[in-house]
């Protein structure tokens, strides 16, 4: 049974207010437009999660928000404060507490936690998408890694393998 994972790093944010803390920054013009698209794509492939994680951060909510809205549809998520600014081991915990059921999960999240994670867990592949991803994992970039495992549990470094991996200005 093929289990898939969406990361989906939160689309450009906004630095405009100096004093406003980095948990409540918004998105930009740019990242707005991007998030949108990126919910476009994801309907065009069929990349429909089971389940989105969100960091609790203004800039998460609000690209995930977007993309629902170019997928068409609302989406079962969950906003969960261990993906804010998190590990690659803390969010590899959160997958593995993940149940069965859930075929395909996506979670919305920040650099450096996410590419790591992704660097992870790919760990053993090769090709040009993963070279794509060591270099640079831009903002509202989403890599879709599939496993065989039966359950989220079981997920392990070098236990996946890099399907995909979008680029906004590549949409």
């Amino acid at each position: 049974m093929t289990k898939e994972l969406l990361l989906l790093r939160h689309a450009k944010s906004s630095r405009d207010e100096p004093g406003l803390a980095d948990i409540d920054r918004p998105l930009n013009g740019r990242g707005r437009k991007d998030a949108v698209r990126v919910g476009r794509l994801m309907a065009e492939r069929g990349l429909v999660p089971d389940l989105a994680l969100c960091s609790p951060a203004v800039r998460t909510r609000e690209t995930l928000a977007l993309v629902e809205e170019g997928l068409g549809r609302t989406l079962n998520s969950r906003i969960d404060a261990v993906i804010y600014m998190a590990e690659p081991r803390a969010l590899l915990a959160l997958l593995r507490s993940l149940t069965g059921e859930i075929e395909r999960v996506m979670v919305v999240g920040h650099d450096p936690g996410l590419p790591g994670l992704a660097l992870m867990l790919a760990k053993g592949s090769s090709g040009p998408m993963l070279d794509r991803l060591k270099q640079k994992f831009p903002t509202a970039a989403l890599a879709v890694l599939t496993t065989n495992l039966d359950s989220w549990r079981a997920l392990n470094p070098g236990t996946c393998e890099i399907r995909s991996f979008f680029v906004p200005k590549e949409i």
